[in-house]
């Protein structure tokens, strides 16, 4: 017969056994939080299929009763968990934590690299949010409050109380965060100040790869108001207005004007973008031009209104000077 341990807060991460069943109590911290989720950030080390499985095979119980993977659990429900063995080994190599560009009780701003996913999974095991919660195994909850395309760098938000991630939710979803990128185009932008209204439609591609196009019919809105910031010769650095949070929505609008993000290896110019490898415009860069600089906000539990900023990365700096314009953004 299986024992079961002794009922507990689940406020900071427990550990699960690998040879009883564990009932956690869910604290203030995991209300509304999806089962799947919870478990997921529970049973690191575990594989997510296994996960998914004990919870579709009734393993896995609420308030003694079976739960379907997306089901929303509550403060003070009892969540039994199965005997669960996480892989013994050294662990794998995991980036280190970005930096910190504000922070307090319910919220994290971070700077993301370029190269870096959001989150883990389609391929890639550990992503930023993996990173922060590593570097700090202490907090209790820490979720991406939006994302960040794998090659885009800049601000991140991360909420540390839900809180703090609801109300975040809801300002993105009604546009009440004001968020500036950074892009560098191919051409010569005429407009010192441009509004750009297409709509956009997800694509699957034979191949499986999942594409964004522009489509006045079936897409959502999508509006998006750039800014010229400077001409630089045969480019032109823009200042991108999110109206709208659309998938790929810079790079997609300024794809089908004729203006490729350079270094964009889904939409951009492949010839250019190979030129810009080989150095033929100074200095050689190896990512996409594409950052997230400022976000500017209320405080979503405190109300103070908060600005955050972040300097282009190095390679993207050395690449504008390399074009003749060296001062400073």
């Amino acid at each position: 017969m299986t024992s079961t341990a002794k009922s507990r807060p689940a406020a900071l991460p427990p550990l699960v056994a690998p040879d009883r069943v564990t009932i956690l109590t869910i604290g203030p911290e995991s209300d509304g939080q999806r089962l799947d989720n919870f478990l997921l950030r529970l049973a690191k080390g575990v594989p997510h299929s296994h996960v998914y499985r004990i919870v579709r095979s009734g393993e896995v119980r609420v308030n003694m009763a079976r739960a379907s993977v997306d089901q929303r659990l509550a403060a003070g429900d009892r969540v039994r968990v199965p005997p669960l063995r996480v892989a013994a080994g050294p662990p794998p190599a995991r980036p280190l934590m970005p930096p910190v560009l504000f922070e307090d009780e319910h919220l994290l701003a971070v700077d993301k690299p370029a190269g870096l996913a959001a989150h883990g999974g389609s391929g890639v095991s550990f992503g930023l949010i993996e990173s922060v919660r590593a570097a700090r195994p202490n907090q209790p909850f820490l979720e991406l409050a939006h994302r960040l395309d794998r090659d885009t760098s800049g601000i991140l938000l991360l909420a540390k109380t839900r809180r703090a991630l609801l109300a975040l939710h809801r300002m993105l979803r009604e546009g009440e965060v004001d968020k500036r990128y950074l892009a560098l185009v191919a051409g010569d932008w005429v407009n010192d100040r441009q509004h750009v209204r297409l709509a956009l439609a997800r694509r699957t591609l034979g191949s499986g790869e999942r594409r964004v196009a522009v489509d006045a019919e079936q897409g959502a809105e999508a509006h998006t108001v750039f800014n010229l910031r400077q001409r630089c010769g045969s480019f032109s650095l823009l200042e991108a207005e999110l109206k709208t949070g659309r998938t790929h929505q810079i790079r997609v609008h300024l794809s089908h004007l004729g203006f490729p993000i350079v270094g964009d290896d889904k939409y951009g110019d492949f010839e250019l973008n190979r030129r810009v490898v080989r150095g033929e415009f100074g200095l050689p860069m190896r990512r996409m031009f594409l950052h997230a600089c400022s976000v500017q906000l209320a405080h979503p539990v405190g109300g103070q209104p908060l600005r955050l900023e972040c300097e282009l990365d190095r390679d993207c700096a050395d690449f504008l000077k390399g074009l003749g314009r060296a001062r400073s953004l």
